[in-house]
């Protein structure tokens, strides 16, 4: 992996070969409030026939454990409020902290 603003992992069953079933991306970026990166998944992906299976949870986990690696503070991410299979794994392995996103286009 390149060092470049941002990352990105694939999941695969079984073969190195097999089809991409999930992706992540994510980057680290500096914050306000503490001396340390922070890192933000900014995208996660995982095929419709596999969800639930744990592919998501390995793929999050395996950016925890880059972020640990740089010495990040803290992961974080954004999803939608309908989104409920999606929160529902966010549920068990993190906390909603109670924010909720505004977008101003610039353009």
């Amino acid at each position: 992996m390149r060092d470049g603003p941002i990352h990105g992992l694939g999941a695969r069953l079984g073969s190195p070969t097999a089809p991409l079933v999930g992706i992540v991306h994510y980057l680290f970026h500096a914050h306000a409030w503490t001396t340390q990166e922070v890192c933000y998944l900014q995208d996660l992906f995982v095929d419709g026939a596999i969800r639930r299976s744990g592919c998501g949870r390995r793929l999050i986990e395996a950016v925890a454990a880059a972020a640990r690696e740089r010495g990040c503070s803290r992961l974080y991410w954004t999803t939608k409020e309908d989104n409920a299979v999606a929160r529902s794994l966010y549920d068990r392995i993190a906390g909603f902290n109670g924010f909720i996103r505004y977008d101003c286009a610039l353009k």
